[in-house]
C-alpha cells in the first residue's frame, strides 16, 4: 500500500517552518543534493521566485540550483539568472539553445546535475507554480529509502490553488486515463514537482522520450512505476489555462501508443 506524507497544521494546511537546522533531523544533509528549474519569460516573478528558494535553501544547503534557459524565452529571464549567478554560486545558468522542446530542457537540467556528481535531483518549474517550501518533503521522502518523489495536488494536503477550471480538467482527467489506460495508481500523474535519486536520473537521462511536451510528466511516472515511489502533497498554482493544442494531440498520441503497448504485452519500463 502506498503510502502519503503529510505534515499538517491544525486547520489541515500543509505547515512547512525551515527557520533553524535543529527543526530538521540529519538525513536533510548528508546527501549532495541539487534542485532543476527550467525558466522561460520568467521576469515578472523571477525576483519572489529567487526569495522563495532561497527561504529554503540557506537552511538546506544544496550543492546547487541549476536554471536551464533556451530560446523560447524573450524577456530578461536569461539576463536576470546570469546576474544571480555571479551573485551567488550557488546559482549556475545553462544556456541551452538546441532544446528543442520542454523535455529537452528537463532532460538537459537533469544531465547536468548528474554530470556535476549530485546524489539527489529536485526537478521543479519556476514562475511560483511550485512552492519551493515543499522540498524538505521531497528531501525526507528520498532520504528514507524511496526512489522517486512526486509531488501530488490530489492527495490530502495538496491542492490546485488559483488555478483555472480548464486547467484542474485538464489534470485530473490526464491522471483518470493514464491510470486507466497504463494502469498506473498515482494519484497526480501530470504534475512537474519531482526528485529522484542518482541511478534513477541516469536512467531518464538516457531513454528516447516520445513527448514532446507535458505529457513528460506522465510518461515518466509510467516508465518509473517499478520503482519505489512515493507521492508528496503539494500546492499548485497555474497563472493561465493554456496547454497547446500540439500538446494535448502530443500526450493522446503518446497515450495511446503505451496503451497499445501494454495491451500487446510489450510494456517498457525504466
Amino acid at each position: 500500500m502506498q503510502k502519503e506524507y503529510v505534515r499538517s497544521s491544525p486547520s489541515n494546511k500543509p505547515m512547512l517552518t525551515v527557520n533553524h537546522h535543529r527543526d530538521y533531523p540529519n538525513m536533510y544533509y548528508y546527501k549532495n543534493w541539487a534542485i532543476v528549474v527550467p525558466l522561460a519569460n520568467e521576469e515578472k516573478d523571477f525576483e519572489p521566485f529567487i526569495k522563495m528558494i532561497n527561504f529554503v535553501i540557506d537552511e538546506l544547503n544544496p550543492g546547487n540550483v541549476y536554471f536551464i534557459i533556451d530560446s523560447v524565452s524573450k524577456d530578461r529571464t536569461l539576463e536576470l539568472c546570469r546576474e544571480l549567478s555571479e551573485k551567488d554560486s550557488r546559482y549556475v545558468t545553462i544556456w541551452a539553445p538546441e532544446n528543442r522542446n520542454v523535455v529537452d530542457a528537463y532532460i538537459k537540467g537533469l544531465r547536468v546535475a548528474y554530470e556535476a556528481g549530485h546524489d539527489i535531483i529536485i526537478e521543479m518549474d519556476a514562475g511560483l507554480s511550485h512552492d519551493p517550501r515543499a522540498i524538505p518533503m521531497f528531501l525526507r521522502v528520498l532520504n528514507e529509502g524511496n526512489d522517486c518523489a512526486f509531488g501530488s495536488r490530489f492527495i490530502n494536503g495538496g491542492s490546485m490553488g488559483d488555478s483555472p477550471f480548464k486547467r484542474r480538467l485538464l489534470s485530473k482527467t490526464g491522471t483518470v486515463l493514464a491510470n486507466i489506460l497504463l494502469r498506473t495508481r498515482l494519484k497526480d500523474m501530470t504534475s512537474g514537482f519531482q526528485g529522484f535519486h542518482r541511478d534513477v536520473v541516469a536512467k531518464i537521462i538516457n531513454h528516447p522520450f516520445k513527448s514532446k511536451a507535458h505529457f513528460y510528466q506522465t510518461e515518466l511516472r509510467y516508465l518509473l512505476r517499478n520503482h519505489k515511489i512515493f507521492e508528496v502533497p503539494i500546492h499548485y498554482s497555474a497563472p493561465s489555462p493554456r496547454v497547446s493544442k500540439s500538446a494535448i494531440r502530443n500526450s493522446y498520441q503518446t497515450l495511446w501508443y503505451y496503451f497499445l503497448q501494454r495491451i500487446r504485452g510489450k510494456s517498457q519500463a525504466l
